[in-house]
């Protein structure tokens, strides 16, 4: 599958693993936080990288060992869903995440100049969207005026 990482389409090195499901015997795993959260020394044992998925109403705070993944999945649910822009800002600003911040579940092209803004840079669009023209949207707006995860100045400090 591919999807927009760093405004670029790329093949997904990462595999979505449902809980249930039995784990793959190599490569790099997206977890549920809660298969995570109880088996997290195992999977670290067994795999490299290593990702989350959470859903909307999970905090930050209740993502153990932030700093060891490589990746953290925010799933919306429907596309009047906010938190999960709140949840990566959070994520980017208050608890220094590094890895990959991948928007996931019902993410639209007119939403991922924004989610960029908070601090994703990876996007899951729904099986079929064009990503070709969903690139498109990141060009969209020449200047922006709040600070947000990928600018800390205002507009009026840049000057």
């Amino acid at each position: 599958m591919q999807i927009i990482r760093n405004r670029a389409i790329v093949d997904d090195d990462f595999v979505d693993v449902p809980d249930g499901a039995e784990l793959p015997a190599s490569g790099k795993p997206i977890v549920t936080l809660a298969k995570y959260a109880s088996e997290r020394e195992t999977l670290f044992a067994r795999y490299t990288s290593i990702g989350v998925r959470i859903t909307c109403d999970k905090l930050p705070s209740e993502i153990p060992d932030l700093a060891r993944l490589a990746l953290i999945a925010i799933e919306f649910p429907r596309f009047s869903e906010g938190r999960g822009y709140s949840i990566a800002r959070q994520l980017r600003d208050r608890y220094k995440f590094v890895g990959e911040l991948r928007a996931v579940g019902w993410v639209l092209r007119d939403q991922l100049f924004y989610m960029e803004r908070c601090g994703f840079n990876g996007f899951e669009l729904k099986p079929g969207k064009p990503l070709e023209s969903a690139l498109e949207a990141f060009g969209e707006f020449s200047a922006t005026y709040q600070a947000a995860a990928d600018e800390k100045r205002p507009i009026y400090r840049r000057r």
